[in-house]
């Protein structure tokens, strides 16, 4: 499995606190961290889809690493 995935995961699950805090406890500054860890989450998930497709190209090209 990839790196890059696991980070996803492991980054998703970092948000579950906060995630709670805000929604079930009402706490505003619980749903800022959420956003900046989505935020965050989004360009990790930028950066695994560049790798894939880098690696389709390497693929296609008979260049497996």
């Amino acid at each position: 499995m990839s790196d890059k995935y696991q980070g996803l995961k492991d980054h998703l699950e970092s948000l579950a606190t906060d995630v709670e805090k805000f929604y079930v406890k009402g706490q505003a500054a619980a749903g800022t961290r959420v956003r900046k860890g989505l935020s965050d989450l989004k360009r990790l998930a930028q950066d695994m889809r560049n790798e894939i497709q880098e690696i389709k190209a390497q693929r296609k090209d008979g260049k497996e690493d």
